[in-house]
């Protein structure tokens, strides 16, 4: 399973009343804090149907001749999540998924 899913999970299974800090989670299992606070409470582009709009919009700028600027994608994923994406989100985006974007 996945490091950060693991501490979601783990997260998520605390009784009530016990005070972890997304800090003391993010350090047992050796992972950033930042990235464990927006799973855990729901801010993730991760769903099939999203990844594949993202891509048909940016592959659509690029058959019309505009190759689309980091901006432009950020505002649409951020369009698509309903929730601003990060500054690196793109840069992650395009690595994670270069074999579906053409060039």
């Amino acid at each position: 399973m996945d490091p950060i899913q693991d501490a979601v999970t783990f997260f998520k299974s605390q009784e009530p009343g016990e005070e972890l800090s997304y800090t003391e989670v993010a350090k047992r299992y050796n992972i950033n804090r930042v990235t464990l606070a927006q799973r855990h409470q729901g801010v993730q582009i991760t769903r099939a149907a999203a990844k594949i709009e993202l891509v048909e919009y940016i592959e659509g700028l690029t058959q019309r001749a505009l190759p689309p600027i980091r901006a432009m994608i950020r505002n649409f994923a951020s369009y698509i999540a309903r929730e601003r994406v990060g500054e690196g989100w793109v840069t992650r985006f395009i690595h994670r998924n270069k074999d579906s974007l053409t060039s």
